[in-house]
């Protein structure tokens, strides 16, 4: 009979590796080899006043071009996509480790029925994405009092 020694955390262990494997872009490490770093998933801030919702997204190193803003009016939903591209740097001489991730990313939110489609604006400013959802205006109206004849 063959005696092998229990390890209680191999399950996690393998568990995290199909994990990782499942969410990551493949990039290219200092000495050239095929290595794995998670997907980029940029932060995202929602903020509401009086007049309109905001969503302000991270996105640092993700240039003006590579990002999408699209609104599905039907289905009324905001989706944010895009890509932060890998930069091939290599350094040789010293010990090199990069954490940032890159790679694809897409956020879809769902709409208030209250959103003016028509006049989202968004704009890009030191590393975050700005979108302006504003409000539709209600109109406040008047009671009107019919004369009973």
């Amino acid at each position: 009979m063959l005696v092998t020694r229990f390890d209680p955390f191999a399950e996690i262990r393998e568990l995290e590796k199909r994990l990782l494997g499942a969410v990551s872009v493949p990039t290219v490490s200092a000495e050239g080899d095929k290595e794995v770093v998670n997907a980029f998933v940029p932060s995202v801030n929602t903020r509401e006043d009086e007049n309109a919702y905001v969503v302000e997204v991270d996105l640092p190193g993700v240039k003006k071009e590579d990002i999408k803003v699209n609104i599905d009016p039907e289905k009324r939903t905001l989706t944010i996509s895009g890509e932060r591209k890998f930069k091939e740097e290599v350094k040789k001489e010293d010990y090199y480790k990069i954490e940032s991730s890159y790679g694809k990313f897409m956020r879809t939110f769902s709409l208030p029925e209250n959103v003016d489609v028509e006049n989202i604006d968004a704009k890009t400013e030191e590393g975050v994405l700005h979108i302006t959802l504003p409000k539709v205006k209600k109109e406040e109206k008047e009671v009107k009092e019919i004369p009973v004849k």
